[in-house]
């Protein structure tokens, strides 16, 4: 099985889940809506449950981005990948989303899994900065405490076979696949409080 149609099957099954999960998520968001509305259902568990729906909800559209389909062509909106960021944010951990413009899909793609790889690193949180420059990734994460594992950073500059790889590190086998897709090959560098990627 070549690399190509690994990765494209890898994200048929992304979009795949994603798809029949967005529905349910939404009506659950709905429902709690029409609660709230009605004034049947209201105080700190409802809006609880509201935070964790929406929360669910822009978790899910990212990983569709992240590990889903991604068109030649297709093309995605500032506006709309920077809601996804802001609704995924938390006190602990943000994310500044910098370009302007609308991008590619496929490039998006890449900088979502390549945010992934630096989530891992911030234990305790931190801010995570997206930046595109001719053509050119740059994702900065800083923290007053790092913690990247240095065998899964190896695997970012090639790709590599997935063994003793854990499902939660996944990103770290499909950042680079879609990187060599774009051409392109992810470095990484890192200094006091600060880890960068570019690709």
């Amino acid at each position: 099985m070549t690399q190509d149609l690994t990765r494209d099957i890898a994200a048929m099954i992304g979009s795949r889940i994603c798809h029949d999960l967005i529905s349910p998520v939404g009506a659950i968001s709905n429902g709690v809506e029409l609660l709230a509305m009605s004034g049947v259902g209201s105080g700190p568990e409802l809006s609880l449950i509201s935070e964790s729906v929406e929360n669910a909800n822009a978790r899910v559209k990212f990983f569709r981005i992240a590990f889903g389909m991604a068109s030649s062509g297709q093309m995605t909106s500032r506006a709309e990948i920077a809601g996804i960021l802001k609704a995924v944010s938390t006190t602990r951990l943000s994310y500044d989303w910098t370009p302007t413009e609308d991008l590619p899909r496929e490039e998006i793609k890449l900088a979502c899994l390549m945010l992934m790889c630096l989530e891992t690193a911030l234990p305790r949180g931190g801010v995570i900065k997206i930046g595109y420059t001719n053509g050119q990734w740059q994702v900065r994460a800083s923290a007053q405490r790092l913690e990247p594992a240095p065998d899964l950073w190896a695997r970012l500059g090639s790709v590599t076979a997935p063994q003793g790889l854990k499902p939660s590190d996944v990103q770290f086998l499909l950042a680079p696949m879609q990187a060599a897709a774009l051409g392109r090959r992810i470095t990484h560098s890192s200094g006091d409080g600060v880890i960068s990627l570019l690709a």
